[in-house]
């Protein structure tokens, strides 16, 4: 599976963007699918996730309420809305997938990656 992740850039505190990531090869309907990210100096960290279905979804509480995630199956395409965004969202976002069909907020359980898209959120 190779994933490709697009949709960032610079945006000013309290703007929006949409993340998106387009699935190629395997069978993206089954895989639970994630979003990550990692700031300069830091650790990947864990953004949101939706199970195969997009049924089930799972945010971390920094972006509880601003960003949601959404896949459409049959685009093969998975997105992070991303609203009232904020300084300290800045980071390269990864979107990543499972072989599992459900949703994961540990990066070890991500079988394929995505080769990170930059967002940055000027204050």
């Amino acid at each position: 599976v190779q994933l490709q992740a697009s949709g960032g850039g610079l945006v000013q505190a309290g703007g929006s963007l949409r993340l998106s990531c387009a699935a190629s090869g395997g069978t993206f309907s089954t895989y639970g699918m994630g979003w990550f990210r990692q700031a300069p100096g830091k650790e990947r960290e864990f953004v949101a996730a939706i199970s195969w279905s997009g049924f089930s979804t799972y945010y971390a509480d920094a972006v509880k309420g601003r960003f949601a995630i959404s896949r459409d199956n049959a685009d093969h395409t998975l997105a992070l809305q991303m609203n009232s965004l904020k300084p300290e969202d800045t980071a390269v976002y990864y979107c990543a997938a499972r072989y599992r069909g459900g949703w994961s907020n540990r990066p070890y359980d991500y079988d394929f990656w995505g080769q990170g898209t930059l967002v940055t959120v000027s204050s």
